[in-house]
């Protein structure tokens, strides 16, 4: 048995796109989706090794129109844009949850440095994930 809180209640709030998780520490956190999709555990998104992660844009007004119970120690949500891969973990969410302004303002950091706004699209190759060149 891990030692990680667990939580209690998971709520998806469509209309204001957050995804909301209360742990048995008494911590509770409201989730962007967007924060959730552009920091998608799945290998899309991370790449297959370090500084192999995909930026991800024009992710604010994703939607997670299904959410997908793995094992009793994680959730799979599947986005609007289609991604499906990312397993959420309860600590992965913890951190998120606890992380997010860090998160955020990492992501803007990322997002400067390539010169995109967060509103961009994806560009067909960085959208159909592993692109070897």
């Amino acid at each position: 048995m891990s030692d990680h809180p667990m939580p209690e209640s998971i709520t998806v709030h469509k209309a204001s796109r957050v995804f909301e998780i209360a742990f048995s520490d008494g911590a509770r956190f409201r989730i962007p989706f967007e924060l959730m999709r552009v920091y998608s555990p799945s290998a899309e998104v991370q790449g297959h090794g370090p500084g192999q992660a995909v930026l991800q844009t024009g992710k604010r007004h994703v939607d997670i129109v299904a959410l997908e119970p793995v094992g009793n120690y994680a959730v799979q949500p599947t986005f609007s844009d289609g991604h499906d891969s990312g397993i959420f973990t309860w600590e992965y969410l913890y951190f998120l949850g606890s992380q997010q302004d860090a998160l955020w303002a990492d992501y803007e950091r990322r997002l400067a440095e390539a010169g995109v706004d967060r509103d961009a699209p994806m560009s067909e190759k960085a959208a159909s994930g592993c692109g070897h060149h």
